[in-house]
């Protein structure tokens, strides 16, 4: 097993203990090495791995806003590889939008269609978490892609659920550079909070076109109100 792989087990069994959270830190390079048995150029090695594939975040400095952040969980084989290739090309943020309204607009029609009650926690325990007081914008998107990435698996297509987990990384960064350009970001989450919810009241009425309505003027409402280009 590569080292990258080592470190990356790691963060997957963390994950589903429950010992690690999206937006959580992960432990120090010595810990690590210590921990796995490699070398901490190995783990360095292996962070940056995981950052080309959109599994974590790394600030530099030795201050509380340094190390290696969880801003995805790990999926498929599949998804690491579209995420490695996503990585290394630069993705037009017009392009991003469109293939998101795509997307979403048909993922979010067949979960409607689909999905049961029971299959819709994981998104509504992200929206609960979102309505946390005091979240930074950074920590409200990396929710909010992760929302978005949870709604596309409930179509049950592998492949778009791969693409959609793929395309998180580039998501959250176009998200959150757009931040700057709004006039109340305050205000701003608070609709963002209640078209999410509306997007998933309607998947669970089983309300298909409705549900892709709301999710195409969710997206492209945003990229208007941050005067993306």
């Amino acid at each position: 097993m590569k080292n990258y792989e080592l470190v990356l087990s790691r963060v997957e069994a963390d994950l589903a203990a429950g010992r690690l959270r999206l937006g959580e830190r992960l432990p120090g390079e010595r810990s690590l090495a210590e921990q796995l048995g490699i070398s901490r150029p190995s783990v360095r090695e292996a962070v940056r791995v995981l950052e080309a594939m959109g599994v974590v975040r790394t600030a530099t400095g030795s201050g509380p806003e340094s190390g290696a952040v969880i801003v995805a969980e790990p999926a498929s084989p599949l998804t690491a590889l579209l995420r490695l290739h996503l990585a290394t090309n630069h993705l037009p943020m017009g392009d991003i939008v469109q293939t998101r309204v795509l997307l979403e607009s048909w993922t979010a029609r067949e979960a409607a269609h689909h999905a049961g009650a029971g299959d819709l926690v994981a998104a509504e325990e992200l929206l609960d978490r979102m309505d946390a007081p005091g979240l930074t914008p950074e920590e409200f998107h990396l929710l909010d892609a992760e929302f978005h990435v949870a709604l596309s698996a409930l179509a049950g297509n592998v492949l778009i659920a791969a693409v959609m987990s793929s395309l998180r990384t580039a998501i959250h960064g176009y998200v959150l550079a757009a931040v700057p350009n709004l006039a109340d970001w305050d205000a701003t989450a608070v609709g963002l909070r209640a078209e999410h919810r509306s997007i998933v009241g309607a998947i669970r009425a089983g309300a298909g076109d409705e549900a892709a309505a709301l999710i195409t003027a969710h997206i492209e409402g945003f990229y208007r109100a941050a005067q993306l280009r």
